[in-house]
């Protein structure tokens, strides 16, 4: 590829991720489109793409670029993580952990990954599988609100209410604006 396509196409990489940063998903998934028709081959175009798509509510078209991004670099556990995402958002469950599973497999400090797996053990009510991600999540990144969040919920569905407690209140520590931390507190009957 000639040197001043391959600037462009940073260019264009670059500024669909200052877009994605903004929430601008429309702006970025034209961005990426004018990277993959620079160049095709490009895996993190479709990775952010699908990224775009996942929050436009678009998971079809995400997956086909988590697809994509995956053929062109099978090692990419954003790609399989991601699309784990899209999966599980649209109730493949199953799939959505299998691909956790392999992110973790690639990338075994992936916070994200051990994160969003233990959202999908909840879903299948497989309370103690979520737990034990979410910790191993909290140990991989600490200031994970999420992960604390959700943990307390899971315990709080297992009637672990001091645990759940606890968790919302490390919610509250990372990020002292968060309602759904300070509803969680109400609901279990504690001032926040």
């Amino acid at each position: 590829m000639p040197e001043s396509v391959q600037e462009t196409a940073r260019t264009h990489l670059d500024h669909g991720r200052a877009c994605l940063d903004k929430g601008k998903y429309d702006d970025a998934i034209a961005d990426y489109d004018k990277v993959i028709a620079l160049n095709p081959n490009i895996a993190t175009a479709y990775t952010n793409r699908g990224f775009a798509y996942g929050r436009k509510g678009a998971f079809d078209r995400a997956i086909a670029d988590y697809d994509k991004a995956i053929a062109l670099d099978p090692n990419d556990a954003l790609a399989y993580t991601n699309r784990g995402v899209a999966y599980r958002k649209k109730g493949e469950v199953d799939r959505a952990i299998a691909d956790y599973d392999k992110a973790i497999a690639l990338d075994p400090n992936d916070a994200l990954a051990y994160a969003n797996r233990g959202v999908a053990y909840r879903k299948k009510s497989e309370v103690d599988r979520a737990i034990a991600d979410y910790d191993k999540a909290i140990k991989l990144n600490p200031e994970d609100a999420a992960a604390y969040f959700n943990r307390a919920l899971a315990h709080e569905s297992k009637g672990e209410v001091d645990r759940a407690i606890a968790d919302f209140r490390k919610v509250l520590e990372i990020d002292p604006s968060d309602q759904d931390a300070k509803e969680g507190l109400k609901h279990l009957g504690v001032t926040p």
